[in-house]
């Protein structure tokens, strides 16, 4: 089966929506996103609240992370727990226990956000301090306990583009990491497959953490893609970069390839809230229609290219009453990602779902004549062999994307 999935936020809590934890709305949002055609839900774990101190795991989250997978299995939708969230939407959510505030100052890409405050801090490196590896497999493996039977799983996430908070000294020690979170899990629930959520950046830059690591240790891989990111992209709406990404994943790593994110943001439909936001926004917002052949474009060659699945990021626009939180304070386009708006009235993109329910998964498209480098090349110089690669891969496959032209063209 060709799995359909949704990554999930509420609208009105977003980040926040373990503390704010409201049963009824997340009812209603599944129920909505099955009816939809969707199988899958991936949801979150924002580590601070699951484990406030290295050595206590929050019972009361516990018991509402069961209460969203019993809501799950009544809505028949399947269940993908990423844990030590960590990384999301532009802001990298800490525990304050994680975070070292004497190190020496150096500029931080993103945000740090700990109990609810900005804070000028660099995180402790997850892959060398101990402290925090016995914490993190703490909760791996209560998570695990309390989940590890329940009918709704599918399969566990071990993390959200990890290497946007902290990146391994080395490939050695990544697959320490990797086989210590998998062992924690799998000593509780030896059923369940265990992915982890890589993306676009980890195959842009040498990371230490890529396809060849996890497939070390996990059962399948997963990548994130948007060209809405991608300078070296066609445009915001290039199907045709979430295949390429795909088939590098595999390619490197040998694993099957869950596509774990894409989706596109879009301008809302009233006039002047659309100029408001498009004079905030660094990134180009679509128009719902745009979007939803965007799409339908990429969940067609994403199944035609064999992958395991396809989620769309994500469920919800935010509603405006958190717009002032971060990230949606200064990440404006990250409030209009959802399939459904914050009203909960769905946008065009939902009605291509549809479609693809019940399809039978291919067999993956593993023609890689088109690559003409060895793999022990390719991290010598990645973001180079990625553009050359994908002009290669978009020359090799012309006749599937049609609507694919080169930036300028």
């Amino acid at each position: 089966m060709f799995r359909l999935g949704i990554n999930y936020w509420p609208a009105r809590s977003a980040m926040r929506w373990w503390r704010r934890f409201d049963a009824g709305e997340v009812e209603r949002d599944f129920a909505r996103i099955r009816s939809a055609g969707f199988d899958t839900v991936r949801i979150f774990l924002l580590w601070e609240d699951f484990q406030p101190a290295p050595e206590y795991i929050a019972e009361e989250m516990l018991r509402r992370l069961v209460r969203v997978a019993d809501i799950a299995a009544r809505c028949d939708l399947a269940l993908m727990p990423t844990l030590f969230t960590g990384h999301m939407s532009g802001v990298n959510w800490l525990p304050l226990w994680a975070v070292d505030f004497d190190a020496p100052a150096a500029p931080q890409r993103f945000r740090i956000v700990a109990q609810d405050q900005v804070i000028e801090a660099v995180p402790r490196n997850w892959y060398v301090d101990e402290e925090i590896v016995e914490a993190q497999a703490l909760l791996a493996r209560y998570v695990a306990e309390a989940l590890g039977e329940h009918p709704a799983v599918w399969a566990w996430d071990l993390g959200n583009e990890n290497s946007n908070c902290v990146v391994p000294p080395s490939r050695a020690l990544a697959v320490a990491w990797l086989e210590r979170m998998a062992g924690e899990i799998r000593s509780a629930d030896r059923v369940h497959p265990i992915t982890i959520g890589l993306h676009m950046e980890d195959l842009e830059e040498d990371r230490k953490l890529g396809p060849v690591e996890a497939a070390r240790v996990c059962d399948f891989l997963c990548m994130h893609g948007y060209p809405l990111y991608a300078d070296w992209a066609a445009g915001p709406t290039d199907e045709a970069l979430l295949p390429f990404l795909g088939l590098l994943t595999y390619w490197l790593g040998g694993r099957e390839v869950l596509f774990e994110e894409f989706g596109a943001p879009t301008m809302p439909t009233d006039a002047k809230l659309a100029q408001t936001i498009a004079d905030l926004s660094t990134f180009k917002l679509l128009a719902e229609d745009e979007a939803a052949s965007y799409t339908k474009r990429a969940l067609n060659a994403l199944h035609r290219f064999g992958f395991m699945g396809a989620f769309l990021w994500c469920a919800n626009d935010y509603d405006e009453a958190i717009w002032d939180e971060p990230p949606l304070d200064l990440a404006v386009h990250e409030r209009f990602f959802g399939l459904w708006r914050a009203d909960g009235s769905a946008k065009p993109a939902v009605a291509e779902i549809s479609p693809f329910v019940g399809r039978e998964r291919r067999q993956l498209n593993a023609d890689f004549e088109w690559i003409g480098i060895e793999r022990e090349r390719f991290y010598a110089n990645p973001r180079r062999h990625l553009v050359a690669l994908y002009a290669r891969f978009k020359e090799h496959f012309a006749e599937e994307f049609p609507s694919s032209r080169a930036v300028g063209e």
